[in-house]
């Protein structure tokens, strides 16, 4: 019998790199395509909680509203990519063995994503999360960045105030025609041809 190979503390600590596309499970590819597939009215998928797997999540959330425009398409995975990175920064489920789960429900006229953390790894008291405003933001003293960003660009956003099992969510219009983002490019303009490209329903 062979003799078992010397205990290497470097190869112990040395991590194991795996295709993101090896997180996928079967029969589920199709959610991760990037284009238009099968109906539906809502979808869901728990995500083991590494940085790593934001790539994967992206392409989630962008097939999930691949029927949509461009701008809606971009304006979802942005604003869903802020929750997940705040549920992998502030929760338990950036644990080893721990996960996230996002919920898309598609609505006549619009979209909500949510998005169930394993609790904050922090002792808090229940409470709903409040965003950081802008002025906070520039005096450097704010906490809820990614929160602010969608707080000024989803039409409603909220969580379920329970810091041991954390669900945040955001709704999202089809409509962008009075969404802040469709005019960032316009706000200096009195250009009323320019300011009627922004104007888009997806």
């Amino acid at each position: 019998m062979r003799p078992a190979p010397p205990f290497s503390p470097e190869l112990a600590h040395r991590e194991v790199v795996a295709p993101v596309a090896s997180f996928i499970k079967p029969f589920h590819s199709h959610y991760f395509s990037r284009t238009v597939g099968p109906p539906y009215r809502k979808r869901q998928y728990s995500f083991a909680g590494l940085p790593g797997l934001m790539p994967l999540v992206r392409a989630f959330l962008d097939t999930s509203a691949a029927e949509r425009c461009e701008e809606f398409q971009f304006l979802f995975t942005l604003l869903g990519s802020e929750l997940v990175n705040n549920a992998i920064a502030h929760s338990r489920s950036s644990e080893r063995g721990s996960t996230y789960t996002l919920t898309v429900d598609r609505g006549a006229k619009g979209m909500t994503l949510i998005c169930r953390d394993q609790g904050s790894r922090l002792p808090q008291e229940k409470g709903n999360f409040t965003a950081a405003t802008f002025e906070q933001i520039e005096a450097g003293t704010a906490t809820g960045r990614g929160l602010a960003l969608i707080n000024a660009l989803a039409d409603r956003w909220g969580d379920n105030g329970d810091p041991k099992f954390r669900q945040v969510w955001f709704f999202l219009a089809y409509d962008l025609t009075d969404n802040p983002w469709s005019h960032i490019d316009t706000e200096n303009t009195d250009d009323a041809e320019d300011i009627g490209k922004n104007e888009v329903e997806c």
